[in-house]
């Protein structure tokens, strides 16, 4: 971590961002509305593992949105990508380590609600681990078990809805279960989801949720949701599909996170 630092410390130009967004699947976009972006390829830091995901840049964006200090990771890594759920660990460990206190996480999801089309946007107000894994098993300390009745910060979430309200964005809210990938849902995975309590599906922020809140950091996360779970509509289900309806819920997903980091930063100055 530390040659990380030494590597992005001169590239922050001053600036001391308090948010980190992440971006999933086909939001990549989002960092457009970042002014004055400075683009780090993952490649050139140590400890950033690359994404084999078509969809997801691979690259750090330090910048100003709507005039406050952000930066961007636009492209994660997956557990199904080598089977390590701990793989991005050492970037949020840079981004804490660079001053960021609140991590809000993107993805693409699949709905289980029908009142939740493709194009809408979820705040996941909580979420089920149905991966069978987790990012903290080997950390040898009591600091592993970590408390998760907040892990999504209630500051956060209500800066979340007032954004959302601002801009007359409808934000649904809901539970994410995450699932291991990289296959998609079966139809009887999904009628069990449901049952269980889940509002939408995915294969990824659960472990950055998990890990963030081990390295203290205040968490907030919303899906775009991209399609239906399997056997909702009878149509097969695909990454491409998943990148062709991103960018629809991520227009409203970039107005919400602008207003959300600016307001905040005000009530906070």
């Amino acid at each position: 971590m530390r040659a990380a630092l030494d590597h992005l410390v001169p590239r922050l130009g001053g600036l001391a961002p308090r948010y980190g967004v992440v971006l999933g699947s086909g939001l990549g976009s989002l960092v457009d509305a970042v002014e004055g972006g400075v683009r780090i390829p993952y490649s050139e830091l140590p400890s950033f593992p690359a994404s084999s995901v078509s969809g997801h840049a691979g690259e750090m964006v330090i910048g100003l949105l709507r005039g406050v200090p952000v930066i961007m990771l636009s492209g994660r890594v997956h557990y199904y990508e080598k089977g390590d759920a701990n793989a991005m660990r050492g970037p949020i460990e840079v981004l804490k380590g660079l001053g960021v206190t609140s991590l809000i996480l993107t993805n693409s999801s699949g709905s289980l609600r029908e009142d939740m089309p493709p194009g809408s946007v979820m705040r996941i107000s909580d979420h089920i681990n149905f991966s069978g894994t987790h990012p903290l098993i080997g950390v040898e300390s009591d600091d592993r078990f970590v408390g998760m009745t907040n892990a999504y910060d209630a500051g956060l979430a209500e800066q979340m809805e007032a954004a959302a309200q601002k801009t007359g964005t409808p934000l649904h809210q809901g539970v994410y279960m995450w699932f291991s990938g990289p296959s998609f849902e079966t139809p009887a995975e999904i009628r069990m989801a449901r049952v269980l309590g889940a509002d939408a599906v995915g294969m990824s922020t659960v472990p950055e949720v998990l890990i963030a809140r081990f390295l203290g950091l205040k968490v907030a996360a919303a899906s775009v949701i991209t399609n239906y779970g399997a056997g909702m509509t009878g149509a097969e289900l695909s990454h491409h599909e998943t990148k062709d309806m991103a960018p629809v819920g991520g227009a409203r997903l970039a107005a919400i996170l602008a207003e959300m980091i600016a307001a905040g930063d005000n009530a906070n100055a």
